[in-house]
């Protein structure tokens, strides 16, 4: 199945704004963070074609997988 990865913010040093990637069927955000390198714990929102999911969540295809880190600032 194809997704669509947005990163934004930090996420988005030394990789890419957004993609396209191919993942098997039922795979999780979980997995596609452990492709991408970033520990889920450093992900303040993930959101699944625009709405809020947690990292268990099964991906389909077509679907757009945006990821934000914390946000500081003043």
């Amino acid at each position: 199945m194809k997704i669509l990865v947005k990163l934004f913010a930090t996420f988005r040093d030394n990789r890419f704004v957004k993609q396209e990637m191919e993942f098997p069927d039922d795979t999780t955000v979980k997995e596609v963070l452990a492709v991408l390198a970033i520990p889920d714990e450093e992900v303040a929102i993930l959101m699944v074609n625009g709405r809020n999911e947690e990292v268990d969540h099964p991906l389909k295809d077509g679907d757009t997988l945006s990821l934000f880190p914390p946000v500081g600032g003043g």
